[in-house]
């Protein structure tokens, strides 16, 4: 595994663990970091993030992780022991949302051939 995939590893258990205890915003109760991505200078990182709840809801958590971006980058700073932590972005994880939209489509068609085969 190179440095930059271990680093993000290691990296979105210490932003998962910021973000659910040490962040006391109601809007960030739903966040779950699911992936990172670090770039190759290991300067800025990805930060991808599932929220559960209304757009709004989601917009809303976005905004709050991208105020608690500073706040997180020096924790990640001090906690790692690093002289330089990655610039954060914040992302919304889309994949899972994805998936549940092509099970539900999935759902709807063996739905409609089971109303052919009773025709």
């Amino acid at each position: 595994m190179r440095r930059p995939e271990r680093f993000a590893e290691v990296l979105r258990e210490e932003i998962m663990e910021i973000v659910g205890y040490e962040l006391d915003d109601p809007r960030l109760l739903s966040v779950t970091v699911t992936d990172v991505i670090v770039s190759a200078n290991l300067r800025d990182a990805k930060v991808f993030v599932l929220v559960e709840g209304s757009e709004s809801e989601i917009r809303d958590a976005l905004k709050a992780l991208g105020h608690a971006a500073p706040f997180v980058k020096q924790q990640v700073a001090l906690n790692l022991n690093v002289r330089y932590a990655p610039h954060l972005h914040f992302v919304r994880d889309t994949v899972e949302e994805r998936a549940n939209r092509i099970e539900q489509l999935l759902g709807e068609i063996g739905q409609g051939e089971n109303l052919l085969k009773d025709e």
